[in-house]
């Protein structure tokens, strides 16, 4: 068969699926051996365009599966069933420093699936072979967005579908967040959780609380998910990354509300445990691509217990997440030493630590592409990481923590999911 008569099909599974769903790409009907380039394209919400493509070569009866067969080049290479997705990437001309993150939950993110005839990396302006649009989606069919203005407090409630209980999860981001960041909250309700993402850094939730937030907001959010009638009250864990993992190992140590009523788990990502910082911003050193590194800002780790958290007084199962390549904050040193604090004070057995080599500061949801800088007001932050490094600990971390929070949060002998 000619190659310029070829008739290829191409079968994406799902077409339509969540973001931490696997996917399956087979293209048939090519001529054995043949060369060809996979292209995945994205239009993010901000209007630009990102992209990913792999080389590969079908096999002798003309079938390229992307589960099975090597990628030979391209933004990534080997066996990647998702390398589509992982490497994308903004497409040469773009603006610099871009981060890609879904802003509206109730949309998907559309892709793009394109076959070129043989192997190529730019110029894709011949017409493709075959071509394919998959939804991927942050929210499940079924799952309820509720806004959250009450008891003092802002945020966006997402309730799995069914009568419930549902166990609850508070939810709280970094100082990257203009607001509410709702992606990792809908991606958790839709797997039987009932999430609360809480707003506690922009002027709307200051306003709620006369301008100054104080450990009793977040009181009020974790007495929000005890009390509401689809979650259970004995069932709820804090998840926090960046900053927000900061305030979360914070609220559980110390004396207050939370504390008594012991949280079932706690998960933090990229955070660090000490209370203050004594370094300014203007303390903080550049690379040679004038990107700002924080990590230096917590560094060295204080040996005085009084200017960190108390993690001694941690009473509930703690997963601990954190990249050795994140230049945004000193998290690996900071698992470090709480490791070293819980051990000297006989909770280690609460602890599960997880540091991933040459992982950054961004570790997101599965799939997601590794944002190694990006940027945030006047500076371009550098957050660390290789890319495939990185996005395999977004991956294995995320199968953790889904476990982790199943363990803790549902048992047979109070409830099991009912999504």
């Amino acid at each position: 068969m000619e190659t310029s008569t070829i008739c290829p099909k191409m079968t994406v599974t799902p077409t339509r699926g969540l973001v931490d769903e696997n996917i399956v790409i087979v293209i048939s009907g090519l001529s054995p051996k043949q060369a060809i380039t996979i292209r995945s394209l994205l239009n993010s919400e901000d209007k630009d365009f990102w992209h990913a493509y792999g080389h590969y070569v079908s096999d002798d009866n003309g079938v390229v599966n992307v589960v099975e067969d090597e990628c030979l080049g391209g933004t990534y290479n080997g066996r990647e069933p998702t390398g589509l997705i992982w490497s994308l990437k903004p497409v040469p001309g773009s603006r610099p420093a871009l981060r890609l993150r879904k802003l509206d939950v109730l949309t998907p993110f559309m892709l793009n699936i394109s076959v070129y005839k043989g192997h190529i990396s730019k110029c894709f302006e011949e017409p493709p072979l075959a071509n394919a649009v998959i939804e991927r989606w942050y929210i499940a069919p079924g799952v309820s967005r509720v806004d959250v203005k009450e008891k003092g407090i802002r945020g966006t409630l997402f309730i799995p579908p069914g009568p419930g209980p549902f166990p609850g999860i508070l939810d709280m981001w970094g100082g990257g967040s203009s607001g509410i960041t709702e992606y990792r909250s809908s991606l958790l309700a839709s797997h039987g959780y009932a999430v609360l993402a809480l707003d506690f850094l922009s002027s709307q939730a200051k306003s709620m609380q006369s301008g100054n937030i104080t450990e009793k907001y977040f009181e009020a959010a974790f007495e929000f998910l005890q009390s509401h009638p689809r979650i259970c009250s004995d069932r709820i864990s804090i998840f926090g990354f960046s900053f927000g993992a900061s305030v979360a190992v914070a609220l559980v140590a110390n004396e207050n509300s939370i504390n008594v009523s012991k949280p079932r788990c706690l998960v933090c990502v990229s955070g660090c445990h000490i209370i203050q910082v004594k370094n300014t911003i203007d303390d903080a050193i550049y690379d040679e691509s004038n990107h700002v590194i924080w990590r230096g800002l917590c560094l060295p780790i204080p040996t005085d217990e009084s200017e960190k958290v108390k993690v001694r007084n941690l009473k509930c199962p703690f997963l601990l997440i954190a990249g050795s390549d994140d230049q945004n904050m000193a998290a690996a040193e900071s698992a470090e030493d709480i490791e070293n604090m819980m051990k000297a004070a006989g909770n280690e057995h609460l602890l599960t630590k997880l540091v991933y080599p040459m992982a950054g500061h961004l570790i997101d949801p599965p799939y997601s592409p590794h944002i190694r800088s990006s940027k945030a007001k006047i500076f371009v932050l550098l957050y660390g990481g290789t890319t495939k490094e990185h996005c395999f600990a977004q991956e294995d971390s995320w199968k953790k923590i889904l476990d982790f929070l199943h363990h803790h949060l549902y048992d047979a002998e109070i409830i099991s999911p009912k999504v």
